[in-house]
């Protein structure tokens, strides 16, 4: 029981689940990869495919929690890539999870008013990790003890001002070479990117 924290991860890991679909990411058009940046088309700025955003550049979006519409002002920070050995510890099965790796977004939510969270926020939910353009595979319940992150269940009365910082983790092929952290206010809204690279 003693040394069950040495895992860069933290302890949660046995309770991680690895939702397996590995990378199923052929069923639809979707998330079309449209980089009409720089397109000259005005039906195109009506409906962006995503909004890419600069490092350290934050988004504000209002997004609907229990406790009424809030407004956030969302910037992804950095994404933590771990080991093959990681991802061993973590998932039931490693053989289903071979040349796979784990990596943890960090996303830093700011409450910008509409009201208070009293518990439970699910603004950290609608977070995706692409790795070289492709969906990752979400791992649930393992980036709660990250190093660095919070646990959406420990916040509370969540006021205008405060900030936290909410991980979600995926795992990504070994040997990806850019990693974008999509966040969007609804499951199927226009994301808004971050890209690192991870060399």
């Amino acid at each position: 029981m003693g040394n069950r924290k040495t895992s860069w991860l933290g302890a949660a890991v046995p309770v991680a689940v690895l939702a397996l679909t590995l990378t199923a990411c052929g069923g639809g058009g979707g998330d079309g990869k449209g980089e009409a940046k720089g397109s000259t088309s005005k039906l195109q700025e009506d409906k962006p495919s995503s909004r890419e955003m600069a490092t350290g550049e934050s988004a504000t979006s209002a997004f609907k929690e229990d406790d009424g519409k809030i407004t956030y002002d969302v910037l992804a920070q950095k994404v933590d890539v771990g080991t093959e050995a990681d991802t061993k510890k973590m998932v039931d099965d490693p053989a289903k999870a071979k040349g796979f790796v784990p990596a943890v977004a960090h996303v830093k939510y700011t409450n910008k008013g509409g009201g208070v969270v009293a518990s439970y926020p699910s603004v950290g939910d609608n977070v995706e990790i692409y790795a070289d353009g492709r969906r990752g595979t979400i791992l649930i319940g393992a980036a709660d003890d990250a190093p660095g992150c919070e646990s959406d269940t420990d916040i509370e009365n969540w006021k205008k001002g405060a900030s936290h910082v909410l991980c979600e983790t995926y795992m990504v092929p070994k040997g990806t070479k850019e990693l974008a952290v999509h966040w969007s206010a609804e499951d199927d809204g226009e994301p808004y990117v971050w890209t690192f690279k991870t060399s």
